[in-house]
């Protein structure tokens, strides 16, 4: 069967659409997570494990995907877990407790991962290490749209259909991609290691790239900043429908507000990190996180959460979020072609783990305030800044 060059605007389309899996499953339903403590008669913790959960799953996960599909391949891996996440939402619609649907969260997490982490790989088996920064802002602009359409589309359904309309057309999205994969996408991965998925060459490839500072140094940059859009993921639904007291459509449409940050700051990374470098992109990236969720975290402490004062800051910050995230994913799978899959498995799981871990903070530290968010996004883009400045600019 005849396929389109994997240089072609169709394939990176379908690249888009198998990285959004990860922003999609987490940020289409959040504008339903106060109903469902309401429908399964539970509270905010225990409903924000259906988050909490997806995200340990998404990490652990990924740790399989790189290794499988450096030995294997991106193709077969990469549709096995596109058809693992059609079923798991299918489940995640027709749960009946809020139980099965953590356990369905999960199952679906196991899936999801499989678009990003190949993804990522595909874009460096293609574009080499010099391109693949400027690629992957391309797609970070355009996969923007995803969380920017998401809490939108999700405010509109579970107003007009419930909760479990969410889940059906992730459903119907994810079958979509799938059929996509198995008709356009060829193999682009032409340095296999045999060794890839045996106990010594998985304790090889993770020891080579734990022991690398300044891999390490910009893995940490990409949590931290990650992990600046997933305080606001984690209690902006909270803060702006229970606190503010916005609706679930109008909600998504404040949502759309941070995304429009985002990709400003990726869109422009795309047009000028080739000539001012990774490095200044991301120093300039750090400076502007920072500084917006301290601005953020100052409104919070001295005053009523706003729509304003709490969209405002985060959109600012998400701006920094777009300069970091393409340059440093680049500069961390860049130097390593025989193992880019293990490379961007092992950011991965780092990135989602410590949002993970902030996003179930924020569940528990939630006080009817703003506080716990806001105080999250500002340590978490002093982190970003300091991680750079000093495993990476720090080592030259």
């Amino acid at each position: 069967m005849i396929r389109p060059d994997a240089r072609s605007p169709l394939i990176t389309v379908l690249l888009i659409a198998l990285v959004a899996f990860g922003p999609l499953s987490t940020d289409m339903y959040l504008p339903s997570l106060p109903s469902l403590v309401r429908v399964f008669e539970t509270d905010v913790p225990t409903v924000q494990l259906t988050l909490s959960a997806f995200m340990v799953a998404f990490a652990l996960s990924m740790l399989v995907y790189g290794p499988l599909s450096d030995r294997f391949g991106r193709r077969p891996v990469l549709i096995g877990g596109t058809l693992i996440y059609v079923l798991a939402s299918v489940a995640c619609a027709l749960a009946p407790t809020i139980e099965v649907l953590i356990g369905a969260r999960v199952l679906q997490a196991f899936g999801a991962c499989a678009g990003p982490v190949i993804g990522r790989a595909v874009v460096r088996d293609v574009w080499g290490r010099d391109k693949a920064a400027t690629v992957l802002a391309y797609i970070a602009t355009a996969m923007a749209l995803a969380p920017a359409i998401g809490p939108i589309l999700g405010g509109w359904l579970d107003v007009a259909f419930g909760w479990a309309s969410t889940f059906w057309a992730l459903a119907g999205f994810s079958g979509l991609a799938l059929a996509m994969v198995v008709l356009l996408l060829g193999e682009t991965n032409a340095h296999r290691n045999p060794d890839a998925t045996s106990f010594g060459g998985l304790a090889k490839s993770y020891g080579a790239l734990l022991r690398h500072p300044v891999y390490l140094g910009y893995v940490l940059t990409v949590s931290a900043s990650y992990s600046v859009i997933f305080c606001f993921i984690s209690g902006s639904s909270f803060v702006l429908i229970d606190v503010v007291g916005l609706t679930p459509d109008l909600y998504g449409l404040s949502f759309a507000g941070v995304v429009i940050g985002f990709m400003t700051g990726s869109f422009t990374a795309a047009r000028i990190s080739s000539r001012l470098g990774g490095a200044q992109m991301i120093l300039m990236g750090g400076c502007l996180t920072a500084i917006g969720g301290l601005v953020m975290a100052g409104f919070a402490w001295t005053g009523a959460p706003t729509v304003w004062n709490v969209v405002g800051p985060q959109a600012f910050a998400m701006i920094g979020v777009g300069f970091i995230m393409p340059n440093a994913q680049a500069g961390a799978i860049g130097p390593f072609p025989t193992m880019a899959g293990a490379a961007s498995a092992l950011m991965g799981f780092t990135q989602m783990g410590l949002a993970a871990l902030v996003g179930l903070g924020i569940a528990v530290a939630f006080d009817g305030t703003a506080r716990p968010m806001a105080t999250g996004v500002a340590i978490a883009g002093v982190l970003a800044l300091s991680a750079f400045l000093g495993l990476v600019r720090g080592r030259g």
